[in-house]
């Protein structure tokens, strides 16, 4: 699944189609000015004649219009201006730019007296109405959705073409487009359709995607559709934010709308049979997440009629320079006005002359039903998006008669375009390449060799270190996976190695088996979220030379089961001999002579529960990505140590829950919030305590402290909080000279409080540098992310212990991030 998506970006990339005729559009755009300032005319009507499509320009006076249909002229008009006709060409592109004439009247003198804007009384009454049409506040409804989705590659120039990636794939450049929004050159390059049922109850708040046929040009792997659906895709102009790839953008009608946008009253007409109102907004500042563009509402129930709605062209996001979503709503039983039509446009770029990609969403929505609930059949499924065995489906006529609009001939002509391209035979050697590079292993037939980061590293235990390990690939088999790796070290002359197995029962929901034994170093008390060891960038960063690495042989064996999609459970079972050392001795002065042991050998069962309501997840042939919930994730986890088990020495019990979640602020950002609290029963070693999970590089690591040595504190109970405030550029937008940088700030706190028995010194010495942490451990820093787009370095100052051995009391950490 992994790599089938990962193909799919590369096909995104190469694939172009043998097309034998341009799409049946009529696209036209352009710039209006002033005929004697020369001056962009916002507001200005535009339209085809004898038509109801139509736009205004936006306050740089540009505008776009599209049309499958045909017609011969576009009219503009504008209040204090000669009205413009200018004749279109039949199904191409134009650029047509006008000069409008100022009109002018001799008029008697008037007195203008101070009034309120004529759009806040009609933007109050929209906000007071919004419950009463917003989806979400319904008790259920259900539709018959059709999602189409287009991808193209955009800035196809001179200088694309003559790239010698491309010397096999000249043939492509013959049908070059132009886009009506941007003017960019581009590529149709792939097409999916999807036809799904969307059910929704709002208590208990639920929803259900049964996507029952799907057309992916290029791939026949049905797990594919589920991103194809609504359930990934979706905006509800009526809540306060709107997500586009980032929360935090304010909508139009946002019930403080007025705080961020001015509103003019520009028209009022018929659509259809009802008296509507058509209102601009443009934003108040520069930078902020808000939008441009215009909507109709409806006269007496306020309901929004149309809108179309451009990001503003300077708002502070990464790679998505242009973004337009257009909505049409219509009146359901006379009452709710529901959505009907839904078009999106991106263009993602990492600068605006670079090669990128636009992305064009379709969607209709038919069938709508606001009086009968879901069944029970359904909103009892344990999964939120349900892919049918027999979704893929192929067959054209199919198609014909169940998409709710015709394609074009370009259009139709994509699929076929897809097979094409993959049997160029240099096809397959860019699909390893990139799969390399995003995925870390280079594949060999049935065998993944990697991860590359790892064939060499060094540290102050092995010296030099080489490494070299691998994995089966999906061609070996897509239901069972070995992996394998062999190391050593120069300076301590030891060869390590380890080798794994993991086993799919189920692929959705998960059920799996896992094994896998390691006989290599490890770093104790390392947060799961760190850099391994034997990684080459953890050489490089590491801020103090690193003795305290111990040879372990790790046995592990997970059963995992996911109940319904967001809970999941495993039950695993551990087997540790961890080897004392030079530098990490185990040792017990408390007997009347000094013992020595020369290693710990701990058995161990875990029951590990983890619940993530509504979480979005990406399933790959073996592993799985959380896309992320907007619902708190809850851990918890109970150990307990078999001792006489494998010569296991020790009889310990361990429970810890962790709640973390992301809040989003709107206008301050978002916080993530991390809890975490555990306690320890029993009497054990060290090692075996809560070691608090320090850092001793300089890459910023999340789940630790990064002020913090290894093996500084431990402790039996303990309670900590992590606090990361994002304010994506709040206050930096404000400043002219930083705006252009686009930097944003990042501010964060950790704390951690706990408590450490003696009796644990009965069994073995802590060795000199632990300390409890009875008093609280805090550490605070000052950020800024988005630096080169992927940057972030934070200052950070440690608040406390502040006369433990070999600290630091400030320092900088640097890390990589991929950020919208």
């Amino acid at each position: 699944m992994q790599k089938n998506i990962y193909l799919l970006f590369l096909t995104t990339l190469l694939q172009i189609s043998f097309l034998s005729s341009f799409a049946q559009l009529t696209k036209v755009r352009g710039v209006v000015r002033d005929a004697e300032t020369n001056e962009p005319i916002s507001f200005v009507n535009v339209t085809f004649k004898n038509s109801s499509i139509g736009t205004i320009t936006n306050t740089d006076g540009e505008y776009f219009l599209e049309s499958r249909e045909y017609y011969d002229s576009i009219i503009l008009s504008f209040v204090g201006y000669k009205k413009q006709t200018h004749v279109v060409k039949k199904n191409q592109f134009q650029e047509i730019n006008f000069l409008l004439e100022p009109n002018v009247f001799e008029l008697d003198e008037i007195v203008v007296l101070p009034t309120e804007n004529p759009a806040h009384p009609i933007l109050r009454n929209i906000i007071a109405n919004k419950e009463k049409h917003n989806p979400n506040k319904i008790d259920f409804y259900s539709y018959r959705l059709y999602n189409k989705i287009e991808i193209d590659v955009n800035n196809v120039d001179e200088e694309f073409k003559k790239n010698r990636l491309f010397r096999d794939f000249q043939f492509i450049f013959d049908y070059v487009d132009t886009s009506t929004i941007t003017g960019k050159p581009y590529l149709p390059i792939f097409i999916t359709e999807t036809l799904s049922d969307f059910y929704y109850t709002k208590s208990p708040e639920r929803e259900r995607e049964i996507i029952i046929a799907s057309k992916i040009s290029g791939f026949e792997n049905a797990s594919l559709s589920q991103f194809t659906g609504k359930m990934y895709q979706d905006i509800n102009i009526y809540e306060n934010y709107q997500s586009v790839f980032e929360p935090g953008f304010v909508s139009p009608i946002a019930d403080f709308g007025l705080m961020f946008y001015k509103y003019y009253l520009i028209d009022s007409s018929f659509i259809g049979d009802k008296w509507c109102y058509q209102i601009s907004f443009v934003p108040k500042r520069k930078q902020e997440r808000t939008f441009r563009g215009d909507f109709w509402v409806n006269d007496t129930t306020f309901a929004i009629v149309k809108i179309q709605m451009r990001m503003a062209k300077d708002v502070n996001l990464n790679y998505i320079n242009d973004f337009v979503a257009e909505y049409e709503y219509a009146p359901v039983d006379d009452s709710l006005w529901f959505v009907t039509k839904e078009k999106m446009f991106f263009d993602f770029n990492i600068t605006d002359r670079s090669t990128g990609f636009f992305g064009r969403k379709t969607t209709s929505y038919t069938d709508i039903n606001l009086k009968t609930p879901p069944p029970e059949n359904i909103t009892g499924l344990n999964e939120n998006i349900i892919v049918k065995e027999d979704a893929l489906i192929s067959d054209m006529e199919f198609w014909d008669a169940n998409r709710p609009m015709k394609l074009t001939p370009k259009e139709k002509q994509i699929y076929d375009m897809v097979d094409s391209i993959q049997k160029v035979p240099i096809y397959t050697t860019f699909e390893k390449i990139v799969s390399m590079f995003v995925m870390y292993h280079y594949e060999i037939g049935k065998f993944q060799i990697g991860p590359y980061y790892k064939f060499y590293s060094f540290n102050e235990i092995e010296g030099n270190r080489f490494r070299f390990g691998g994995e089966t690939s999906r061609n070996f088999s897509t239901t069972y996976q070995i992996n394998a790796h062999a190391a050593y070290g120069d300076k301590d002359n030891r060869f390590k190695f380890g080798l794994g197995y993991i086993y799919l029962f189920d692929k959705n929901p998960r059920v799996s088996l896992e094994m896998q034994f390691k006989h290599d170093i490890q770093q104790l008390g390392q947060s799961p979220n760190a850099l391994t060891e034997d990684n080459f960038f953890t050489s490089i960063l590491r801020r103090n030379p690193n003795y305290k690495l111990t040879m372990v042989d790790d046995f592990r064996t997970t059963f995992e089961k996911e109940w319904f999609q967001g809970l999941t459970t495993k039950f695993t079972f551990n087997y540790r001999d961890i080897e004392s050392s030079e530098y990490v001795q185990f040792q017990n002065a408390s007997a009347t002579d000094t013992v020595f042991y020369s290693s710990i050998t701990t058995s161990e069962i875990t029951l590990n529960a983890r619940y993530a309501k509504d979480e979005k997840i990406v399933r790959g042939s073996f592993n799985r990505l959380s896309l992320g919930t907007h619902s708190p994730v809850f851990t918890l986890n109970f150990t307990a140590g078999l001792k006489n088990i494998l010569n296991s020495d020790y009889e310990y019990y361990k429970v810890n829950l962790s709640v973390e979640d992301k809040i989003h602020m709107g206008l301050f950002g978002h916080l993530r919030f991390i809890v975490d609290a555990g306690k320890l029963y029993g009497t054990m070693p060290y090692p075996l305590l809560k070691l608090h999970e320090g850092n001793e590089t300089y890459a910023l690591d999340r789940y630790a402290y990064n002020m913090m040595n290894y093996y500084e504190f431990a402790s039996d109970e303990y309670l900590s909080l992590s606090l990361e405030q994002h304010f994506q550029g709040l206050f930096l937008n404000k400043i002219p000279i930083m705006r252009k940088l686009k930097w944003r700030e990042v501010v964060s706190a950790k704390g951690v409080i706990g408590d450490l028995s003696d009796r644990h010194q009965s069994v073995m010495d802590f060795p000199e540098g632990l300390h409890k942490i009875n008093k609280p451990y805090l550490e605070a820093s000052v950020g800024i992310e988005n630096i080169l787009k992927v940057i972030r370095v934070d200052a950070m100052w440690r608040l406390s212990h502040l006369d433990n051995d070999d600290i630091q009391k400030f320092g900088l950490r640097i890390g990589l991030q991929i950020i919208f």
